[in-house]
């Protein structure tokens, strides 16, 4: 039986992955930042079903802080 050599492909640009695979899943440091960029500046979300807390949502308006699990604090 012989195995298949698949051709892994960069997250980022879509161009195929040398053999160097320092950056994977991207085929270069550039491709890695700029999807780090695109994360940092909320280009990518995760949706979520779960409602979102009005008193967070004001907090979060006015400029204040919130921490980072509300509710679950002690737990």
């Amino acid at each position: 039986m012989t195995k298949k050599k698949s051709k892994a492909i960069c997250a980022q640009c879509g161009k195929p992955m040398g053999a160097d695979k320092t950056h994977r899943p991207f085929c270069s440091a550039r491709c890695k930042q700029l999807d780090l960029g695109r994360w940092l500046g909320e280009s990518y979300r995760i949706e979520t079903e779960e409602p979102a807390d009005p008193e967070t949502l004001d907090q979060l308006m006015a400029g204040g802080t919130v921490a980072p699990f509300p509710g679950r604090r002690g737990e």
